[in-house]
């Protein structure tokens, strides 16, 4: 009997674990996002060192083909951005390594050398992973909203 009751507090002790390690993996996308968001609506151009060493494969909403973002790609730079993610939800897949977020993106921009959305309303699903300590984006995933518009980009500029 006594040896049932270790392995059950084990098993429950490891859960705990789990569930803080989740909570944990889902407070840092949650707060990933929105830094990244208040830093391109700040500094009018997205944040560096954000996509994984390998590329990230990307649906933009502009509704273009499949693009691959390299990490090195430079910055995108904005005339006006007021974009805000809200409703973030998060799938950890392996606790502190890989996650999904989706959430909603609204707000407008006018991106450099590209026309202004003022009504940019899209779905977004991200794939993070961990390297070097620093979770990356490997794939996303943005379509616009009904009543919304997407993005102007249609492709990456090599």
């Amino acid at each position: 009997m006594r040896l049932v009751v270790l392995i059950l507090g084990g098993m429950l002790a490891f859960a705990g674990t789990v569930a803080q390690a989740d909570e944990a993996t889902e407070k840092a996308i949650i707060k990933l996002v929105m830094d990244g968001n208040a830093y391109a609506n700040k500094n009018l151009k997205d944040k560096a060192d954000t996509v994984s060493k390998d590329g990230s494969l990307e649906f933009w909403s502009s509704g273009g083909l499949l693009q691959e973002v390299s990490p090195d790609l430079p910055l995108q730079e904005y005339e006006s951005m007021t974009i805000k993610a809200k409703h973030i939800r998060v799938i950890t897949l392996v606790p502190g390594e890989i996650a999904v977020a989706q959430y909603y993106s609204e707000g407008g921009m006018a991106p450099v050398g590209s026309p202004a959305v003022n009504n940019y309303r899209t779905r977004a699903t991200q794939v993070f992973v961990k390297e070097g300590g620093k979770w990356k984006v490997r794939a996303a995933h943005w379509s616009p909203i009904q009543g919304g518009a997407g993005t102007s980009q249609t492709s990456v500029d090599d």
